[in-house]
C-alpha cells in the first residue's frame, strides 16, 4: 500500500511541477551540432548563460537523453545555441518533430553555416552561440551540456520567440 502512495505522490509532484513550470516563460532555441558523429538539431527552452568570466564564457543547454541531436553532441564534442526569435514559430516545430521536416531533413527548413567549432548556425537567429563540449552529466532524464563560448553571431534587429503557458507567447507592443 505505501508504494501506491509514494506513486501517487510523485505523480502529483510531477503534474504540479510541470504546471508550475508552464507559468516561466523561456526563450526558444535550437542547439544544433555538426562533426563526425554527423549533423543534428533539437528545439530547447532550457538553456543559460553559467559565467561571461574565466578563460571564455560558459553556458549550458538540458538535451532530453532520447534526442537524437544528444548522441551527436556528445560524439562532436560542439553545440550551437541559436535562440530563436518571433516568427519563426515553423523552425522551432520542425527542429522539436512536431511538424515533418521538408524533404526528410531538419536543416532543409533553414539556411545555415557552419561556425568556429563546425556547428551550424541558423543564419536567421537572433543570436548564436557557438560551444565547445567541456562537460555532459546525465541528470535524469537529460543530460546538462556545458560549453565553453567561441563565437557568438547578433543580429541586428528581433526579439525572442517565447514559449509559456504550453504555447508560444507574444511580446506585448510597447
Amino acid at each position: 500500500m505505501a508504494e501506491t502512495s509514494d506513486t501517487t505522490a510523485a505523480e502529483a509532484l510531477r503534474a504540479a511541477f510541470l504546471e508550475g513550470m508552464s507559468r516561466s516563460a523561456a526563450s526558444v532555441s535550437v542547439v544544433t551540432t555538426d562533426g563526425p558523429a554527423g549533423r543534428g538539431g533539437v528545439t530547447v527552452s532550457a538553456m543559460t548563460s553559467i559565467s561571461a568570466d574565466g578563460a571564455a564564457p560558459t553556458m549550458l543547454t538540458c538535451l532530453n537523453a532520447s534526442s537524437s541531436a544528444l548522441p551527436l553532441v556528445l560524439d562532436n564534442k560542439c553545440f550551437c545555441i541559436n535562440v530563436l526569435r518571433t516568427g519563426q514559430t515553423d523552425i522551432s516545430d520542425v527542429f522539436s518533430s512536431r511538424r515533418p521536416p521538408p524533404g526528410g531533413d531538419k536543416f532543409n527548413a533553414v539556411l545555415h553555416v557552419p561556425m568556429t567549432t563546425g556547428a551550424p548556425r541558423l543564419t536567421e537567429a537572433l543570436v548564436s552561440f557557438d560551444c565547445r563540449l567541456i562537460s555532459a552529466e546525465r541528470i535524469g532524464t537529460h543530460h546538462i551540456c556545458i560549453g565553453e563560448v567561441a563565437e557568438v553571431i547578433t543580429a541586428h534587429e528581433g526579439e525572442p520567440l517565447l514559449y509559456g503557458l504550453r504555447k508560444y507567447l507574444r511580446p506585448e507592443d510597447h
